[in-house]
């Protein structure tokens, strides 16, 4: 007997549904990479020197790609500097570098390679995408040529940037950025003349890439979200932990969540440099992450992401980050305000002298707001609610708006700011606002032993970080993240 016509209608439509139910999530990839370093050296090696080197850290690389891929990834991020590491000077580092095109001249290596200049890194990360039918995505460097003819032509003849590339499943190059905010000690590279705003189209979400030291600037991380209307941002780095709230675990979660994007953050892993700490990201917190200072091996994780986290409904509301802080009275003042220094900003800071209660501590603008109750006071720990309002300096210029719970190294108000990893305090609950003037907040919670607490704690639309269940761990801070491009 042949189904009815209404019937078979119901069940075209069913199955359309599924379909679409299952193009809105995805599964993704971060490797978190132990680098295989080159010898320190001055003077340049031999192209292959350099080519095995970076073959050593590809082997390594594929074995991850290989494993992401029969887990179901669809797409797979590496880090910055993954390829070839890190101790370079400019002329030291031209053997490991190769001429990248344009997406544009829709170019797949691993079937082509010979169509451009010698790229046989190029052509492994494209093998590497196309036979396990996956994205890839690596950081590796690209060099182009120039003459008398550019003012800006470095007199070596030649334009060196540090790059981010994706391969797409069928292995073809579908997206090239050249990272604009080169962190100081990036002598190697050049600046591109402009920034790029790198975007790609996947049947799971509107992609973009950025790298490490751009995630503090506008440009191009705020123009991809904001402008571009990114759904994922992709992003390889080096990042070196600078506790108490820019442990990169802390910082890329937070970003994630004030910026209402999904965030791929795979870090390279060096204890020695202080890096570590890769994770997969989305609005409403981490989905997996991993920090580990203790031991150098590498670490893949996989996780399932919303594929248009806009449209979730677990996606943050529209937020006004000083709705409730401006309008609240001003909690009283204690006698306990004092100065300290956070990664070389100059907060200003009150105790929590009392078990529980309410405190207000300002600097310029800023007044930050703290409603609070601990398990219990310990003497042998210190909390204080800090607040900085100002101008970052030290490896960058960024204007930054901060209100910060935090445990001090010691009971001597002396270490307040320093790097503490772990504590013994529990609080059954705590409220965090501000006055900020910018819109764009990076909220977080830090546990002991430097861990997430993600869905355990909600941000308010009225611009409250509030404990929504009684925390499960010792806390180490709890940070509202202000970030103000505008006063740059």
């Amino acid at each position: 007997m042949l189904p009815s016509q209404s019937l078979l209608h119901t069940v075209v439509f069913a199955l359309t549904v599924l379909q679409a139910l299952a193009s809105d999530t995805f599964i993704a990839a971060v490797y978190e990479h132990s680098v295989i370093l080159p010898d320190a050296t001055i003077k340049p090696v031999s192209p292959d020197d350099a080519l095995a080197l970076m073959n050593k850290n590809m082997d390594v690389l594929e074995g991850a790609v290989k494993e992401a891929a029969q887990q179901g990834a669809r797409i797979i991020v590496t880090p910055e500097d993954g390829v070839y590491g890190w101790r370079f000077t400019r002329e030291a580092i031209y053997p490991y570098l190769e001429d990248i095109p344009d997406p544009a001249v829709n170019w797949i290596p691993c079937t082509d390679p010979t169509r451009f200049a010698p790229a046989p890194v190029q052509e492994r990360l494209s093998c590497m995408a196309r036979n396990n039918s996956i994205y890839v995505v690596a950081n590796i460097g690209d060099k182009k040529t120039c003459n008398s003819s550019d003012p800006s032509c470095p007199s070596d003849g030649r334009y060196q940037y540090n790059t981010d590339v994706v391969f797409d499943p069928e292995g073809k190059l579908v997206a090239r950025y050249h990272k604009y905010n080169l962190f100081m000690s990036e002598t190697q590279f050049n600046y591109p003349k402009e920034p790029e705003a790198v975007t790609f189209e996947t049947p799971f979400g509107k992609f973009g890439i950025f790298t490490c030291f751009d995630i503090l600037f506008h440009d191009p991380a705020l123009v991809l979200v904001s402008q571009l209307q990114v759904d994922t941002v992709l992003f390889p780095t080096a990042w070196m932990n600078v506790l108490p709230f820019l442990t990169a675990i802390e910082f890329h979660s937070a970003w994630a969540m004030g910026m209402g994007v999904n965030f791929l953050a795979a870090n390279t892993h060096n204890t020695n440099m202080s890096m570590a700490g890769s994770g997969i990201y989305a609005p409403d917190g981490a989905r997996t992450y991993y920090y580990n200072m203790k031991t150098e091996d590498g670490h893949l994780l996989v996780a399932e992401l919303d594929s248009y986290p806009r449209l979730s409904p677990t996606s943050l509301p529209a937020v006004n980050w000083s709705s409730y802080a401006s309008n609240v009275k001003r909690f009283p003042p204690n006698d306990h305000s004092f100065s300290g220094l956070i990664f070389h900003d100059q907060f200003t800071f009150t105790d929590l002298t009392k078990p529980e209660g309410n405190l207000t501590i300002c600097q310029k603008d800023l007044c930050c707001h703290l409603s609070y109750k601990m398990a219990g006071k310990r003497e042998d720990e210190v909390y204080v609610l800090g607040a900085f309002d100002g101008l970052h300096v030290v490896e960058g210029q960024y204007y930054l708006q901060i209100c910060t719970l935090l445990k001090c190294k010691s009971t001597d108000l002396n270490t307040c700011g320093q790097p503490v990893e772990t504590a013994q305090t529990k609080f059954e609950m705590f409220s965090l606002s501000g006055t900020f003037g910018t819109n764009y907040v990076f909220p977080e919670v830090l546990y002991s032993g430097v861990q997430l607490a993600p869905g355990e704690f909600e941000i308010l639309n009225d611009g409250r970080l509030l404990s929504k269940t009684i925390p499960t761990k010792p806390v180490v801070t709890v940070t509202l993240f202000g970030r103000w491009y505008e006063k740059d």
